[in-house]
């Protein structure tokens, strides 16, 4: 019985380096043209339509008129129908993230809608058509604003039946081993630690080849066939047990060095 007037906006942007098609004999740059074989020339953009195949070779334009008059409530409206904990959904049905901001009339709307969402821990499930398709999504309190993910529904997510590998016979001691591996290197998520370096990479090298420059070397170490999954738990555990080490010792000299500029400035 609530309706609240809200702007869809775009919540991820690409920073991936992108080639385009280049013709190998004089590297000019390929176009991609749209070509009618019954006139034998390139249609402009204006000039083209959507089209339904109702039967072989026979083709229905739809319009974006007639597409404004399906009878379903999410061609101009987040539709929401459930509310949800958030950890009951897994992660992969998520697609693409979106921001949901209010409208100037729907400011107080939203703002308690956010609320009740972050008091009561829970995510709104809803229908939202974009680009022709009514997508599922999953509505949750983001900062300031609401984001919306669009969801697959349950019959795009393929089964695992028939590439699951056979149960392999784990022993006690290789689980508790793979346990402290795990726990020895687990840390509060912060996505700011994390950087595509494929992508840093690859402006290296075009950097490089812009310039003339010899090509960087590409690392040689390779990860090994695992003859004694044992042994290579215990130095892995071992391995990761010394880093935690250093790195708390790094965090108590530093907690030392603020308690000392703290006494010094009291």
């Amino acid at each position: 019985m609530v309706s609240i007037p809200v702007n869809l906006y775009t919540a991820t942007e690409s920073h991936d380096v992108r080639f385009h098609l280049l013709h190998r004999r004089d590297g000019v740059r390929l176009k991609n043209v749209r070509w009618c074989p019954k006139d034998e020339r390139a249609v402009p953009w204006d000039d083209v339509v959507r089209g339904f195949e109702y039967t072989k070779g026979k083709y229905l334009p739809v319009s974006e008129e007639d597409l404004d008059h399906l009878p379903v409530k999410s061609v101009h409206t987040v539709d929401i129908s459930d509310f949800v904990k958030l950890e009951e959904v897994d992660p992969i049905y998520y697609d693409k993230a979106y921001y949901l901001a209010p409208d100037e009339a729907g400011v107080k709307a939203f703002a308690l809608l956010r609320q009740a969402l972050q008091q009561t821990g829970r995510a709104a499930v809803a229908k939202v058509a974009i680009r022709d398709k009514e997508n599922l999504c999953l509505v949750r309190p983001y900062e300031d604003v609401l984001s919306m993910e669009t969801m697959f529904y349950a019959n795009e997510i393929r089964s695992t039946q028939d590439i699951a590998a056979d149960g392999a016979k784990v022993s006690p001691k290789e689980l508790q081993m793979a346990v402290s591996l795990i726990e020895n290197l687990s840390d509060s998520f912060d996505p700011e630690r994390y950087r595509d370096e494929y992508q840093a990479a690859l402006k290296q090298v075009i950097k490089a080849k812009v310039e003339g420059a010899p090509l960087p070397e590409a690392p040689t170490e390779k990860g090994g066939r695992v003859v004694d999954l044992m042994e290579a738990l215990r130095a892995s555990v071992e391995q990761t047990r010394k880093k935690g080490g250093a790195t708390q010792r790094k965090a108590s000299s530093a907690g030392r060095r603020t308690a000392q500029r703290r006494r010094k400035t009291a």
